[in-house]
């Protein structure tokens, strides 16, 4: 097979340049995915390197799978051996072949996000700390933010201030628990990694001379923790490719730093960049619109979209008078898309703000229109699946004191806070797990009912143990569910959830079936669970309108969208407009939303918006004004005035101020000068429609409007 056929120039170049460093800046919709595939595909074939020697990095486990299975129908090979995964898929698979070395034991468990904030809640219980004081959540952001700085709590300087020290106690006191207990965290797991290179020469150097070949997808999206794991694996003898996008950088909040790919030339000199611009989604509308906003952005690594298809309708810009009234307008239009035989999974309305959901889930329920909301809970995220693994946690390992207490009375068994309690302050006092501490109890210092509460759950883990090497995974799992009483547990609950919540378990018994042929498979699945549920990409829905904010819409196209909510204080957010870092990663983020749109984008903002329990008189996003004029259309909405029998909608002249009237010219303090076009409602809801002779056509709100008569 011809792996260039059908490249154009620039991606051509990138898939067969010779083994070297190498920055490939691929724009929104340029073929970047393909330009990688064929890249790994390019280095098997022509330079005849064995695939395992070849390191693939990903943010998803839906890329990594996408990514082998291009590989397989472009080269007709297993890549079973080939190392392609997440960042933490990746680091598991390291620090399970080195477990000793990293002081872990074989059979370590990963702890997902609410069970590490229930792990320091309990740790906070028993150290008797003021919750109020030292929120747990934000403790856990604490230990988080450090461990992906590569900071352990030995690091931390004390200050001598009780806040400051107390967090510092607190993650010590977090790492002795894991350590003790053989768990691990997503952020542990590649900081454990990034000690395994950085502290073992020989195991640094023996993967920098394994590994020829390292690529690395989503680049912009790396924190400082990913980029330093990076560099360890980056050496003389081999190349690195990161694929990335400096516009696309929007994920600062969460970590990631845009400024490693700029560092990117320097730190892995002498590398190469290739710039991938021809875009194969958007209209060239689109494009330009794209291309002028982001050109407001300094410190920029430098490329222009452009694309040899159509030129494409021009952007529709609407001015609602309120939130209602752009949801109205909105709805409508893709109701009267879907009427013309546009399918409801082509049309995407992006926001924001998840709060601005709210009033445009009312108006598309009120028309009957089927839609979802993208980035719904994941499946290894719902209680029911939670509850199921930590039942198998628990039975692979007693030292779970997560596990143990998420599910010692789920379902309810007669064991209440106040014995957990008691067992987690002997744990602490002994030094010993919670499964420890229970079995003692139970022998005495219990009450006869828990005592006997706590030794038939004790018996049941200890029969699903029994049963781990004795039966397939799916018929364990299926055992676990029904003996558990889980099945009946979840069914029963009310509200319409215990059907689903059943038909979920289910599907865990058939979703194990994919790992009966693995030697390993118990653990394997455990792991696979919870990397899968530490996956930030959301499902995809289909035959629904899709819902969505701007940075779930990140990777994704849709021929037809309308982005919304485009005003001062929302977008960008009122949080970010004074500091000129964060005003960039919003640029950004519009840049991303505009290049969703492959064939018509509509881009609407309100006069007044109800948000947030507020009314706010914001006016239109500045990002607006940085897009040329000659790619937006207003729409006008066709009206006519009459003169209704009641004054709710046309005031008589008598009612406004002196110098409003329609054809008048007057001022606006923002907009400059302009001539009144419409005029509705009554009494503090009296609208006006102006045409501005700068600014477009806008509805304001005349009680606030402060408008000047100019004679």
């Amino acid at each position: 097979m011809d792996l260039v056929a059908g490249l154009n120039d620039e991606q051509r170049n990138a898939v067969i340049a010779p083994p070297e460093n190498q920055l490939i800046l691929a724009g929104a919709g340029s073929g970047k995915t393909r330009v990688l595939v064929h890249r790994i595909a390019w280095i098997i074939q022509q330079m005849h390197v064995s695939p395992q020697q070849i390191l693939a990095v990903t943010f998803t486990n839906k890329a990594a799978k996408e990514m082998k299975t291009r590989i397989e129908a472009l080269l007709n090979v297993d890549t079973r051996s080939l190392w392609i995964g997440t960042f933490h898929g990746l680091a598991y698979r390291f620090l399970k072949l080195h477990f000793e070395r990293v002081k872990l034991p074989r059979n370590f468990t990963i702890i997902d996000a609410d069970d590490q904030l229930r792990m320091v809640k309990r740790l906070m219980n028993t150290l008797n700390v003021d919750t109020e004081r030292w929120p747990p959540k934000e403790v856990v952001a604490y230990i988080n933010g450090n461990k992906e700085e590569g900071i352990r709590s030995s690091y931390i300087q004390r200050q001598g201030f009780q806040s400051n020290d107390m967090y510092i106690d607190l993650y010590q006191a977090y790492e002795e628990a894991c350590q003790q207990a053989g768990v691990v965290d997503f952020a542990e797991l590649l900081l454990r990694t990034l000690e395994l290179f950085r502290d073992h020469k020989e195991i640094r150097e023996h993967y920098q001379e394994r590994f020829r070949f390292v690529l690395v997808d989503e680049f912009q999206d790396t924190n400082a923790i990913q980029y330093a794991w990076l560099r360890q694996l980056s050496g003389k003898g081999n190349a690195m490719t990161a694929v990335g996008d400096d516009d696309q950088s929007i994920y600062g909040w969460r970590g990631a730093r845009v400024e490693n790919i700029h560092a990117f030339e320097q730190d892995l000199a002498p590398a190469n960049m290739y710039r991938l611009e021809q875009n194969y989604r958007s209209t060239k509308i689109i494009l330009k619109a794209a291309n002028a906003v982001i050109a407001n952005n300094s410190e920029r690594l430098g490329k222009e979209l452009w694309s040899d298809g159509d030129e494409g309708n021009k952007i529709l810009l609407y001015a609602a008078f309120n939130e209602r009234d752009e949801a109205k307008y909105i709805v409508e239009r893709i109701k009267e898309a879907i009427k013309e035989g546009k399918r409801p999974i082509d049309l995407a309305i992006l926001y924001r703000s998840n709060a601005q959901s709210r009033v445009l889930e009312e108006a598309l329920l009120q028309e009957s229109l089927p839609y979802r909301i993208y980035g719904g809970q994941r499946f290894y995220d719902r209680l029911e699946i939670k509850n199921a693994m930590a039942y198998l946690r628990l039975a692979r390992s007693t030292q779970d004191d997560t596990a143990f207490e998420r599910i010692i009375n789920v379902p309810p068994r007669g064991i209440g806070a106040k014995t957990v309690e008691q067992i987690r302050y002997h744990a602490r006092e002994q030094g010993s797990s919670m499964w420890e501490s229970a079995i003692t109890l139970a022998g005495t210092g219990l009450s006869s009912r828990a005592a006997n509460s706590v030794k038939s759950f004790v018996q049941l883990i200890e029969s699903f143990h029994v049963l781990i090497e004795q039966v397939e995974l799916h018929e364990l799992i299926d055992h676990v569910i029904e003996k558990s009483t889980l099945l009946i547990y979840h069914q029963n609950e009310k509200g319409g959830k215990g059907e689903e919540r059943a038909e979920n378990l289910a599907e865990l018994v058939s979703a194990a079936k994919v790992f009966e042929a693995d030697e390993n498979k118990f653990d394997e699945f455990i792991d696979a669970a919870a990397l899968d549920a530490g996956d930030t990409q959301a499902d995809e829905y289909e035959s629904a309108v899709q819902l969505m904010t701007l940075h779930s819409a990140k990777g994704l196209e849709f021929p037809y969208v309308w982005l919304a909510g485009v005003e001062r204080n929302i977008f960008p957010h009122r949080m970010s407009a004074e500091d000129p870092g964060r005003l960039e990663e919003e640029r950004r983020l519009c840049y991303v939303g505009i290049t969703r749109a492959e064939e018509q984008l509509t881009i609407s903002y309100a006069e007044t918006r109800r948000l947030h329990g507020r009314e706010d008189f914001n006016g239109p996003s500045p990002f607006l004004k940085e897009i040329p004029t000659e790619c937006i259309e207003e729409v006008r909405l066709k009206t006519e005035i009459r003169r209704p029998a009641s004054p709710m909608f046309t005031p008589s002249s008598e009612n406004l101020p002196k110098g409003i009237k329609l054809g008048a010219r007057v001022y606006h303090d923002h907009f400059g000068e302009g001539v009144i076009l419409d005029i509705e409602g009554a009494d503090a809801r009296t609208r006006v429609q102006i045409s501005f002779d700068w600014e477009g056509t806008k509805w304001l709100m005349l009680s606030h409007a402060n408008l000047t008569p100019i004679e």
